[in-house]
């Protein structure tokens, strides 16, 4: 496996891997995930639908499509979007996340193909485009997001759609996304994130832009505390996700 330095930080590798037996347990570390998931699902659907003109009444409305979850962790995403009829490509840097992610995946009867490794690894080795990237929460936690998200948009097909997921450097984020979730709810591991390495929109849209893609967003996502759910939003001073479309 090839660990290039533009995007690898060993210490957010190590502090993921420490938990990893916790990625499918919906009360252990990964239970804010778990919520949500859904809002994500949600949003993910919508926008490849749209991309592709797809039938949403579909049971399977992605067959012969193929997608890239970039930082999969246990999988949470993966399973699900094979269940939607993608062929499925799960990255991670982290080998006890790939570990449990394979074990889960044949428990559950799934085809998906685990790879310990990283986006540059697979430039390196003429990996073909994907339709559908999925960059969700991880650019916060690279040591070079300009280098690692170039190298992403190198590996999307034209025609194709990636949505990056992230938290933006704002107080409100710190407060709630930080202090909040790590030291006073307990919602995520001590030292989960690194506020000083959150992206706003407007740098993380800035890293995205070319001649040959097309960026929309940000799109905002938000906590209830009273409902437990999450739901889109105009607010995006904590979560945010944007779209980058690769002209065809």
């Amino acid at each position: 496996m090839t660990l290039a330095a533009s995007s690898i930080d060993p210490a957010e590798v190590a502090r993921f891997s420490a938990v990893a037996d916790q990625w499918w347990d919906p009360r252990g570390k990964f239970a804010p995930l778990h919520k949500f998931n859904p809002i994500r699902l949600g949003f993910i659907r919508d926008q490849a639908l749209a991309q592709f003109g797809r039938d949403g009444a579909a049971a399977r409305p992605f067959d012969g499509l193929r997608l890239l979850d970039i930082g999969c962790g246990g999988g949470l995403l993966c399973e699900p979007m094979t269940r939607l009829g993608f062929t499925v490509v799960g990255v991670d840097a982290s080998e006890r996340n790939i570990g449990v992610a394979r074990v889960h995946a044949l428990q559950s009867g799934l085809s998906i193909d685990y790879r310990a490794s990283t986006a540059e690894a697979l430039i390196e080795q003429g990996e073909a485009r994907f339709d559908v990237i999925l960059n969700m929460e991880v650019i916060e936690h690279v040591a070079d997001p300009k280098a690692y998200l170039a190298d992403c948009m190198r590996l999307l097909t034209p025609g194709g759609l990636m949505i990056v997921a992230t938290l933006n450097r704002t107080l409100k984020s710190l407060a709630f996304a930080k202090i909040g979730a790590e030291y006073v709810l307990g919602w995520l591991p001590k030292g989960a994130h690194d506020w000083r390495k959150f992206l706003t929109p407007g740098e993380l849209i800035a890293m995205a832009q070319g001649p040959d893609f097309t960026v929309e967003g940000p799109f905002g996502l938000a906590y209830s505390p009273l409902a437990d759910r999450w739901s889109r939003s105009r607010d995006t001073a904590i979560n945010y996700m944007i779209t980058v479309r690769r002209k065809g």
